[in-house]
């Protein structure tokens, strides 16, 4: 019986040394802190500075001359009087149309004019001496200007076939070559005067009150990245496009050497307007299509964390960001680290940080 009262202490003594230890380690448990470590991010402060305000488009370069010769008549060519590639002057012929058949009908044409020509002067000698009734002398004048108009028709049929430079620039490739037959309409070789330049583009309808002729533009080709080509706003459409919502504009070049009409353009106009707006390095702006987000820092007593803002951007250069809503002058933001964010996410800046 003793032994048993024994043994009973010892487990019961036993167990409740365990009870008690698992009770303190569950406490300290509980009193951790299972919060997770800092994001180490990068940061720059938001910025207000004087801004000229600009807007970016895109479009096409154009020569203020530029069009495609193409036949006005069928036949076969029997002359090419130009190269591709080649500069031309106003009135140049380019080629020539087989025009055999136009020559001998301009010539019979010619004769009867001449026949005509010489019954009507003997009419209008004989209708003053009452020999002949005045309406043979009428029918004699309807024939002598029929023949005429018959004689500036076939003129015209043979200008057609002699193709002209209507005025001087550079040949492009020709489409055709001796002895091809060719149909009226059928392209023959474009005609650019690249000495004149224009560039045809468009914004949103919303710009519309803002633009106006004579604005300054600069212009960026891919032909030329390191080069800006200075223009001037010389025209505004009339109407916006109903089914884009845009409105068509056109600018003037006042340097385009290098250009060849068709290139792809990037523009940044210049709409005469400066104001004082807050800027931030273009890496702290996250771009998605829920809107365009920025970490702003900020502080409590437990330091440093972060608050996603969602912003209105405005134009970027120099690796800065215009932004107009969402950022104050002052501010700190993340400039780096951004993929380990999250609303409330605690932080520690260091610029150094390989991230």
């Amino acid at each position: 019986m003793r032994a048993y009262l024994v043994a009973t202490t010892l487990l019961v003594l036993l167990l409740g040394g365990a009870g008690l230890y698992i009770q303190q380690r569950f406490a300290a448990l509980a009193g951790g802190d299972y919060a997770p470590p800092p994001v180490t991010i990068a940061a720059a402060v938001a910025e207000a500075r004087d801004w000229r305000e600009t807007i970016d488009a895109v479009g096409t370069v154009r020569a203020a001359r530029g069009i495609l010769l193409s036949a006005e008549t069928s036949g076969d060519i029997t002359d090419i009087l130009v190269r591709s590639g080649e500069e031309v002057t106003t009135g140049q012929p380019v080629l020539a149309i087989d025009e055999r058949i136009e020559v001998a009908t301009r010539e019979r044409l010619d004769a009867r004019l001449v026949l005509a020509k010489q019954l009507y002067d003997r009419d209008a000698r004989l209708i003053k001496e009452n020999s002949i009734p005045q309406s043979q002398l009428d029918q004699s004048s309807a024939d002598y200007r029929a023949a005429q108009a018959e004689l500036a028709e076939i003129d015209a049929v043979l200008e057609n076939k002699r193709i002209s430079a209507p005025f001087p620039g550079r040949l492009g490739i020709l489409q055709v070559r001796l002895g091809d037959y060719v149909e009226a309409g059928d392209p023959i070789v474009t005609l650019q005067d690249v000495r004149s330049l224009e560039v045809d583009f468009s914004v949103p309808d919303r710009y519309a009150p803002m633009m106006r002729p004579g604005l300054s533009l600069e212009l960026r080709t891919a032909a030329y990245p390191d080069k800006h080509f200075p223009a001037t706003l010389m025209a505004v459409d009339s109407q916006v496009d109903e089914n884009t919502r845009n409105l068509l504009l056109r600018a003037e070049l006042s340097e385009g050497e290098g250009l060849l009409p068709g290139m792809f353009a990037n523009l940044s106009i210049d709409l005469d307007r400066q104001s004082r707006r807050v800027f931030v390095p273009e890496t702290a702006v996250s771009y998605s299509l829920q809107g365009d987000i920025v970490y702003v820092i900020e502080t409590d007593e437990q330091g440093l964390y972060v608050t996603p803002r969602i912003v209105t951007t405005l134009n970027s250069g120099d690796g800065q960001v215009a932004i107009e809503a969402g950022v104050s002058a002052g501010e700190q933001v993340v400039i780096a680290g951004q993929n380990k964010l999250y609303r409330g996410a605690r932080v520690q800046i260091d610029e150094r940080a390989v991230l």
